[in-house]
């Protein structure tokens, strides 16, 4: 099978509305898969970066970095998978492989920087292009094996969205015994709930209002608390182990911290793209730590998705036609989405 344009969805230029087009796919190398995609999700980041949220971006730009498909061709080298076989891919598909991090499973903070799955440069100089596709020729080594347990459309969003939760979860050992709060309930947010609860914590979920609340215990959440009420800030003080804020928009960190015990921490997974303000006092005061986490590394997301078939934690998705993209983008810029928006890419 050779494969050098496909169709895709791509925002011609910065903050232009989505349309279909075609893109380059490079030829299959030596130790490279050609994947048929068949689900894409949605993540908030694609917005930022298609509106150049986060920076100038490369344009005409395809988005999508959590991809689902089978396996429709391999390099002679390759030796991890077969045609046929249920993959992923997530945030990056290359990185330097040689510096400390990359050595210690740590690809995602490689000192020479990732390389994006979407707007980005790749080593042959070639703009990459994202999920927001029909196919993708990606490296085994930054392939991701998807196992049967999980429905594919349902496994897209754990590409970023499951793993961009789990790393930190794993990392401050969420478990039994610990108080996890996570701040909102939306894409990254539902599937930090599920997460932590398999992990076996106690979960409380910190959303601006109780209107997910029934969602939310139903996910896995012990508890569940309005931030836009006061008395929370001060019936949660010193109540937490670790909280994980998935969400992109500027928080009161200083109110935040102190809902931590002495020792805990509090990540962010979201990233803003307006700065925040502390008073380092919140820290100081009870040894705290405010700590950020981005996604995992290639042997951390396989051992994610292992850990979701094991506990049969899909996402909570609405599937759509590409032709819906751009509705779709205002509805998660409006919080109307439970949870991730999901694109069938047969339609594209």
């Amino acid at each position: 099978m050779t494969v050098t344009t496909v169709a895709a969805y791509a925002a011609p230029a910065p903050k232009a509305p989505l349309e279909r087009t075609t893109v380059p796919r490079r030829p299959v190398g030596e130790h490279d898969v050609l994947i048929d995609i068949k689900y894409a999700g949605i993540c908030h980041s694609d917005i930022h970066q298609a509106r150049n949220g986060w920076g100038e971006g490369i344009f005409p730009m395809v988005p999508g970095h959590e991809i689902a498909g089978v396996v429709a061709e391999v390099g002679p080298g390759v030796t991890k998978f077969e045609v046929g076989d249920r993959v992923g891919v997530g945030c990056m598909v290359d990185s330097c492989r040689t510096c400390e991090n990359c050595l210690a499973g740590l690809e995602q903070y490689c000192s020479e920087g990732n390389v994006g799955t979407y707007n980005a440069v790749g080593k042959d100089g070639e703009p990459t292009y994202g999920g927001y596709s029909t196919h993708v020729v990606v490296d085994e080594n930054y392939t991701l094996r998807i196992p049967e347990g999980i429905a594919l459309d349902e496994a897209a969003p754990l590409l970023c969205a499951g793993i961009t939760t789990y790393s930190p979860l794993a990392h401050w050992k969420a478990g039994p015994g610990k108080k996890v709060a996570i701040v909102g309930l939306g894409g990254l947010g539902h599937m930090g709930v599920k997460i932590a609860h398999a992990l076996g914590a106690e979960v409380t979920v910190l959303s601006q209002t109780l209107r997910k609340e029934a969602d939310g215990l139903k996910l896995g959440a012990d508890h569940y608390f309005a931030t836009s009420d006061p008395e929370t800030f001060q019936q949660l003080k010193g109540s937490f182990d670790l909280i994980v804020s998935t969400v992109s928009a500027p928080l009161p960190l200083d109110a935040y911290l102190a809902l931590l015990k002495t020792d805990g921490a509090m990540v962010n997974v979201g990233a803003p793209e307006e700065p925040v303000s502390l008073n380092l006092f919140s820290v100081i005061g009870g040894r705290k730590t405010l700590a950020g986490s981005g996604i995992g590394g290639i042997r951390e997301t396989q051992e994610m998705l292992d850990f979701c078939a094991q506990h049969s934690l899909g996402a909570e998705i609405e599937l759509i036609r590409a032709d819906q993209i751009n509705e779709a983008y205002e509805r998660v810029l409006a919080s109307d989405v439970r949870y991730r928006f999901v694109i069938d890419t047969a339609t594209i």
